[in-house]
């Protein structure tokens, strides 16, 4: 399939094991400190150890500082950062300077001019992930924006993950609409924020395979 899947806020090594098998293309884990989906260190280092390696491990981190994101990433074993908030470009320099790994810069988004902050990190990240601008949240809002600003974000030269608001029932038309490297999903094929739903995911992954 052309679209890659990330299925985010993975908990457990059942749920990682399900959302391999079922084909997914990365996982995500947590380590942001109100999110109910959030995982300490340890567990998900355990979670990591399960996932094979084509299937890379990307920790979400949402204003920690990058010392505390090296830190974490080196003791779970990370393949990818996610930042969300006021990181700054010479932060992703640093932590790809102590860590190998890639970055994903995820941006919150309701406008086209949101997308603006996107020039400063083209040249220190490897992909843009794009989610709904709420107030007062940083992400994981499950909550949709504009399909078509993703569009619009690759003429800053960086594959797209899109994430806010996926299901398995709109998903199909989101890629349709937006073209995206990948689709970023958490809420959407969850039967609480600390259990997915095997069924869920499996539609899901389906639907974008066949996009």
């Amino acid at each position: 399939m052309s679209t890659k899947v990330k299925i985010c806020g993975i908990t457990n090594e059942e749920d990682a094991t399900w959302a391999v098998n079922l084909g997914a293309h990365y996982l995500g884990l947590n380590f942001h400190k109100d999110s109910p989906r959030k995982v300490s260190p340890d567990l998900a280092a355990r979670i990591a150890k399960k996932v094979p390696s084509f299937v890379p491990t990307i920790g979400v981190f949402v204003e920690q500082t990058v010392p505390e994101v090296v830190k974490i990433a080196k003791k779970v074993g990370l393949a990818g950062i996610q930042l969300h908030g006021e990181h700054t470009p010479a932060d992703c320099e640093t932590i790809t300077s102590e860590l190998e790994v890639f970055l994903i810069k995820s941006v919150r988004v309701g406008t086209e001019a949101d997308l603006e902050v996107l020039s400063g990190f083209k040249e220190v990240v490897n992909y843009f992930l794009l989610d709904a601008r709420v107030e007062g949240q940083m992400g994981g809002t499950g909550q949709t924006f504009p399909w078509e600003l993703t569009v619009r974000a690759k003429v800053f030269g960086k594959p797209v993950f899109l994430a806010g608001g996926l299901t398995p029932e709109n998903v199909a038309e989101a890629i349709e609409v937006a073209h995206p490297y990948a689709v970023d999903v958490a809420s959407g094929v969850e039967k609480s924020p600390k259990r997915k739903d095997y069924e869920k995911m499996k539609k899901f992954i389906e639907e974008v395979k066949y996009a």
